[in-house]
């Protein structure tokens, strides 16, 4: 039998990073629940809730769901409408296939004033003589019933004839609660003697066989001479036996006719849990132990694993020599559930128990890394500088495994200490002489009188006559 935990929702709620406290919407059908509990608490913002084909008998815990728009029970053993009172935003309650027999839990729909559509097909109280319009009157808010539109000349003719129709669902309503009870005792009584012969059979020595821990042992008669060699042979017929007992008693249970009631289901339940325990015993089986994913070989290899399935960024800051591993884990994961262990060649992180690990392309220092999650993001940064330096900005680092004294920051602060005046030498610097800015004597410029070219004559040892230069005019 199932019951609605927080681990159930949340792994139901991965659409919202499995965050349960905002979820809009939430599926939980075919989980054998018998009961509502904790939604009410932990998913006050719910829109859509689908809980069909469960075992629930009761409607309850559901009345802070204020925001609650669409609510699915449909296959349940629910026999009564009730507690949606709280539900103010109900536009559309799915009740199919139950055992609603009080067609007059209706009334305590009347409240819900947003609520459109409303199904009750499958139920006793659908086949009550009159329903559908004890249900259009009383419900004045309703547009669809049972996936028919509720017409205005459908309701007019409903409120007219509602005293008589009320009266009458009166009387088919007292008749099913009868029954309904006769039904109730019978199933109770049913139980009560399966519980009797099952202690029977729990008693030792009522077959003839003592009973050990692992198997029934058969004695034989005193008069028949049977060896030890036929000991197995008479607890394979034994076992034999037991199965094909087992099988008509299956084959029996499901040929019996029986009630369409919320015990039936219970007891069908029932049955089908214990024929595959018997199964599982016979059978010998047990659960698998999954063994545990291998993250280092034997050789001493890490290997590369994303079990969680988590998306991550890694990136190589050349420029303060360092890896960073982004990992993008669940924004509202608690930190408590992440555990980051750096090695020297490959990062693991553990989330929620599931590994991730990581072969890094480059030796880092373990000690001097750091992990911190981004508050808006809530992604792991993991930052781990390698060992040794790179050569970057054209100055040149020593190699891996030796090291240069850092001055800089004791020149800085040397100069940081010392006072830096300004000086001014006079011996290289000239003043202005101001007693002789102004001349006594203006100083007057000679024109120069320029003498006129006189052409070469043919007698200047410097003449010489070219044929092909024309003569002068």
């Amino acid at each position: 039998m199932g019951r609605i935990t927080e681990d159930l929702i949340r792994r139901n709620a991965e659409h919202n990073d499995c965050v349960i406290f905002s979820l809009e919407e939430l599926s939980l059908h075919q989980q054998e629940i018998e009961r509502l509990e904790h939604i009410d608490k932990w998913c006050r913002d719910l829109k859509i809730l689908y809980l069909q084909n469960n075992l629930i008998g009761k409607i309850e815990n559901v009345g802070k769901l204020k925001k609650l728009e669409y609510l699915n029970l449909a296959l349940n053993n629910i026999e009564k409408i009730e507690n949606l009172e709280g539900c103010e935003g109900l536009t559309k309650l799915d009740l199919t296939v139950n055992f609603i027999g009080q067609l007059s839990s209706v009334r305590a729909l009347r409240v819900n004033i947003h609520l459109r559509e409303l199904f009750l097909m499958g139920n006793p109280c659908a086949d009550f003589h009159g329903y559908r319009q004890f249900v259009v009157a009383t419900l004045q808010q309703l547009k669809w019933l049972d996936g028919k539109e509720v017409e205005r000349s459908e309701r007019i003719q409903a409120l007219q004839d509602f005293p008589v129709i009320e009266q009458r669902i009166g009387e088919q309503e007292k008749a099913y609660c009868l029954r309904r009870a006769k039904d109730k005792k019978e199933a109770e009584r049913k139980l009560q003697e399966e519980r009797e012969n099952k202690e029977e059979e729990l008693r030792p020595g009522f077959d003839g066989c003592r009973y050990t821990d692992n198997e029934p042992l058969c004695i034989p008669s005193s008069g028949e001479n049977k060896g030890h060699l036929q000991a197995p042979e008479i607890r394979q017929g034994g076992h034999e036996d037991k199965q094909l007992d087992s099988s008509e008693a299956d084959l029996e249970f499901w040929n019996k006719p029986s009630l369409f009631t919320p015990e039936s289901r219970l007891e069908t339940l029932r049955h089908v849990e214990k024929q595959r325990k018997d199964e599982e015993k016979l059978s010998g089986k047990k659960k698998e132990v999954k063994p545990p994913r291998t993250l280092v070989t034997e050789d001493g290899r890490a290997l590369n694993v994303n079990e969680p399935k988590l998306g991550f960024s890694l990136k190589d800051d050349e420029k303060r020599n360092r890896i960073i591993l982004d990992l993008a884990v669940y924004r509202y994961l608690d930190t408590s559930l992440i555990n980051v262990d750096v090695q020297p060649t490959y990062v693991r992180v553990m989330v929620k128990g599931k590994p991730f690990q990581l072969v890094l392309p480059a030796e880092v220092k373990p000690d001097s890394s750091s992990a911190k999650r981004s508050q808006t993001t809530g992604h792991l940064v993991v930052c781990m500088p390698k060992v040794g330096e790179v050569i970057t900005g054209g100055q040149r680092t020593p190699k891996p495994g030796t090291s240069i004294p850092d001055n800089s920051g004791e020149l800085a602060n040397k100069r940081s200490k010392q006072t830096e005046k300004l000086e001014v030498d006079p011996s290289k610097h000239s003043f202005p002489d101001v007693a002789n800015i102004v001349q006594g004597k203006t100083h007057t410029p000679k024109r120069v009188q320029l003498e006129p070219k006189v052409p070469p004559s043919e007698g200047d040892p410097d003449f010489e006559d070219n044929p092909e230069v024309p003569p002068l005019i």
